[in-house]
């Protein structure tokens, strides 16, 4: 490869990085960098474009919402799984769940997956909860799964997926319990479907979420943000969270330094919650032994 070939490479990456960053925040890492055109490779064969160059090119002189909407989804990270984590979900069954139940008097409980990808984290969550409905009959169950991709909300809303996706963390009495054959796939069952709302939005403009939430889910979707916006993202879910909400954020993912909106939760290992909700409560219970 000749100098101005690589430097003509590197250019264009710098163009769509700066893009992916201003549409979404997202930051691309080294790794997802060097990995940028071989994502990108189908967007240039459905668009008939020879190479990233004129990829950028034809984004820099058109106003083409539909190739820049594309470019976007190729470069997002989508990486999901069923019960990733599967610690966590442990928790969230075993703990948070039961706690939950005990606190919501009103029968109403309210659960946010923020970048949820392609739906596996919300699906997880709808097993857990109608594998245990006997405790859950009756509530009013509201599970919002938001991500600023729209192929993967597509996707999530169909409830479709490989003989491989399905491989990844799920159990094999949930599958043959909560998913029916599809061809060569498999698709969650109605009931599944009919619990969770997929929306489209975006976290520094979110549209799509009103209220307080019960359970906030915001797992590996802080790492991809500079600091400034990572802070942005916990007011946000501060704002749709109360005295007793919990909040999850991804294992490799902190609200240390990052605003004092949340503090590490008092109950649950590695969960947090609102501090300023946590704040009032202490000095409530203050008062009371005083």
């Amino acid at each position: 490869m000749s100098m101005d070939s690589a430097g003509s490479q590197q250019g264009a990456a710098r163009i769509l990085s700066g893009l992916l960053e201003a549409r979404t925040g997202q930051i691309l890492s080294e790794g997802r960098a060097w990995r940028m055109e071989t994502a990108l490779r189908p967007v240039l064969r459905a668009h008939g474009l020879e190479d990233m160059d004129a990829l950028t090119a034809r984004l820099v002189r058109e106003n083409d919402d539909r190739l820049e909407k594309a470019v976007i989804n190729a470069l997002l990270n989508n990486e999901s799984s069923f019960f990733r984590d599967l610690q966590m979900f442990d928790m969230v069954q075993r703990q948070i769940l039961p706690h939950l139940h005990d606190q919501r008097s009103d029968h109403t409980l309210r659960i946010w997956s923020a970048g949820c990808s392609t739906g596996q984290e919300a699906y997880s969550l709808a097993i857990q909860l109608r594998n245990a409905w006997s405790r859950w009959n009756g509530w009013r169950i509201e599970i919002l799964a938001t991500d600023i991709s729209s192929s993967a909300i597509e996707q999530a809303r169909s409830g479709i997926y490989s003989q491989m996706d399905v491989q990844r963390g799920l159990a094999i009495g949930d599958l043959i319990k909560w998913f029916e054959p599809h061809g060569d796939d498999w698709r969650a069952s109605p009931e599944l479907r009919r619990m969770i709302d997929f929306r489209q939005d975006n976290l520094f403009d979110a549209r799509e979420a009103h209220g307080e939430y019960d359970l906030l889910l915001c797992r590996n979707v802080l790492l991809y943000f500079t600091p400034a916006r990572r802070q942005a993202v916990l007011k946000l879910l501060g704002r749709h969270s109360h005295a007793g909400s919990v909040l999850l954020l991804g294992a490799g993912e902190t609200v240390i330094g990052q605003g004092d909106d949340f503090i590490a939760h008092p109950e649950f290992r590695g969960s947090y919650a609102r501090q300023t909700a946590l704040a009032t409560h202490r000095m409530g219970s203050a008062r009371r032994v005083g």
